[in-house]
């Protein structure tokens, strides 16, 4: 019996001491398990700068170092572009999170079938930082003045296909008005009168035969410009391509309108009592930086939340961050992260990455055989593994582009697909590469582009057992090889501005013609009216085009408007675009970036109750 219960006591014991062992045993799991995972994902604030709004309905933006100009016609990016969008409105504006063309001084518009006339309807209560009204003819005029400054103007591919916006010579060009217009007088019937008066200023006494000369000149030699005031508040524009986005095309900052004839920006000083037309106007400029006040005489001023705008100048990204860190800054935006600073940043929920509206590509030489078939240049295109460029390569920094447009919602129809590229190159009569020559690819003296060019390299010939020669070349050096066409495949770059499909295509790939071609504007707008009235009339270029159709290898003829239409003659290839970041303060609500970096101070408002 004794042992009988020693014996039961020790299998107690025996379990009890189990029991405790596993016990501990799961509790040193867990403890383990909770270690590991602080290790993979280390807790950290949710935000790079946990600090307090100011209480005022003040936003302090750095975006980049002082601007050089606050003229629309020289606003080439941010921090330019930022301010010029606050301080001027024209005919539309984009709207931040969908870039689509929203009503600004124009309350809506209308085109004709053929999308090459567009009709906007302004409205009536804009006005002018001095009071006066906004009308059609300060639009009239200041387009006038783009292209009388022709590529003075930063962006001037953008206007180039309004009817008599192309760059000419200055006698070609319309006559700028040097008076402001009565904007109350009748212009619907008065028009041919200002334009006769414009052209004869000094004819104070005038006869009967002096009457005579003006209306003869209008007649014979009045220059062809496609922006038309038709009254005060309708304008009516015509281009040479039709364009089914062209309203979204005018939301850039280059088509505002401005007071006057522009005088205020010829010294080439920041002058803080240029006339404005915008939600804010400026106030001040400083060593601080730039402040802007909210405009009293804007037309929707009971909408707007902020009552200022500070532009805190910075000359790096480093000290962008200072200031963001202090919080002497609320929005940081437009500076270049290095990639040790971005995978800092990377885990905090104020820092954000947006697909930057931009385009790195390949440029084919079509003049050139094999690179005239298209097949052969699809093949290299789909042979390509984008996202290998993007994540290994560019480490990240970029998005594979398997488009042209990084905005657009087309399908991605240039995905990797290597045995489709060899079938492709087999009907070309390039099988398994044999008797392809050296592809000679230049690129120019840049790491970045060097590393994608070795990487691209080496894909052609794993893929489709092509050799491939690379050039490095000075960047003053690629446009004289450009022009020269001493290339098989060209490195290129291209930043689009707006959500214009047309217009970012033709930035891409401008219509290519001799300058014996080049004629008179009126000429050549007649000679086009005709065209599309009687298709069967045949013009001097027009052999060329049919000829362009029966060889579909051909495409230097063609032009190209549409994001379809690249995929489908595929002049170059895209490879990736490029990332853009921002840091912005968990108080600023309704400060939205987008690929185009235009971000809206309409909609931004400071939420001042709220506590780290």
């Amino acid at each position: 019996m004794n042992y009988s219960r020693i014996k039961n006591y020790r299998l107690q014991i025996t379990k009890k001491s189990v029991s405790i062992c596993v016990y501990l045993w799961i509790i040193i799991f867990a403890l383990f398990l909770s270690s590991c995972a602080e290790l993979e994902k280390p807790k950290t604030e949710p935000f790079y700068a946990q600090t307090a709004p100011t209480g005022k309905k003040e936003f302090r933006w750095s975006n980049g170092k002082t601007p050089k100009s606050f003229d629309p016609a020289l606003a080439a990016s941010s921090p330019e572009t930022d301010i010029v969008r606050a301080v001027f409105e024209g005919l539309t504006d984009t709207k931040p999170q969908t870039l689509e063309a929203i009503p600004a001084i124009s309350i809506k518009w209308e085109s004709a079938e053929d999308f090459k006339t567009w009709t906007f309807h302004l409205r009536e209560d804009a006005q002018w930082s001095n009071g006066k009204p906004v009308t059609a003819k300060d639009f009239e005029r200041s387009w006038q003045r783009l292209a009388k400054m022709g590529t003075r103007v930063s962006h001037y591919k953008l206007f180039q296909n309004i009817v008599g916006m192309q760059i000419a010579p200055k006698e070609n060009l319309p006559v700028l008005e040097e008076k402001e217009p009565d904007i109350f007088a009748n212009l619907s019937n008065q028009n041919s009168q200002v334009l006769t008066n414009q052209s004869n200023t000094n004819t104070a006494n005038t006869t009967i035969e002096t009457e005579k000369k003006p209306i003869e000149k209008i007649e014979t030699e009045k220059p062809v410009f496609g922006v038309e005031a038709v009254d005060n508040f309708t304008l009516k524009v015509s281009l040479v391509n039709a364009d089914k986005n062209f309203p979204a095309l005018v939301a850039h900052p280059l088509f505002r309108p401005i007071f006057g004839d522009g005088k205020d920006f010829e010294s080439g000083k920041l002058n803080a009592a240029i006339i404005t037309n915008g939600a804010f106007r400026i106030s001040s400029i400083g060593q601080d930086g730039i402040t802007l006040d909210r405009a009293e005489n804007f037309w929707n001023k009971d909408k707007i939340e902020l009552e200022r705008v500070r532009f805190v100048p910075a000359e790096n990204a480093e000290t962008a961050l200072q200031f963001y860190r202090k919080g002497d800054v609320d929005a940081v935006t437009n500076f270049d992260f290095a990639p040790l600073a971005l995978k800092l940043l990377e885990p905090y929920d104020d820092f954000h990455r947006t697909t930057h509206s931009a385009l790195n590509f390949y440029e084919f030489n079509t003049e050139k055989a094999p690179f005239n078939d298209h097949r052969v240049r699809e093949a290299l295109a789909i042979a390509i593994e984008r996202e290998r460029l993007t994540e290994g390569t560019t480490e990240g920094a970029t998005k594979p582009a398997l488009s042209f447009l990084s905005f657009t919602k087309g399908e991605n129809k240039l995905s990797q697909d290597i045995k489709r590229a060899k079938k492709l190159l087999e009907e070309a009569g390039f099988p398994n590469g044999e008797n392809f020559p050296t592809i000679k690819l230049v690129v120019n003296r840049n790491d970045i582009q060097q590393r994608i060019a070795r990487s691209v390299k080496q894909m052609w010939e794993q893929n489709l057992n092509l050799k491939t020669e690379i050039s490095v070349k000075e960047s003053g050096e690629i446009e004289a090889i450009a022009k020269s066409k001493d290339f098989d495949i060209l490195r290129r770059g291209a930043v689009f501005p707006v959500a214009d499909e047309t217009a970012n295509l033709l930035t891409i790939f401008p219509p290519k013609m001799a300058v014996s071609e080049q004629k008179n504007e009126a000429e050549e707008i007649a000679q086009e009216k005709e065209t599309a009235e009687n298709p069967d009339v045949l013009t001097e270029n027009s052999e060329d085009k049919d000829s362009a159709v029966e060889k579909p290898q051909t495409i230097e003829n063609k032009i190209i408007l549409t994001e379809e239409q690249a995929i489908e003659e595929l002049p170059a290839i895209p490879l990736y675009f490029p990332m853009t970041y921002s840091l912005v303060k968990p108080y600023v609500k309704g400060f939205e970036m987008n690929s185009l970096d235009a971000p809206s101070l309409k909609n931004v408002k400071i939420d001042n109750d709220w506590q780290p």
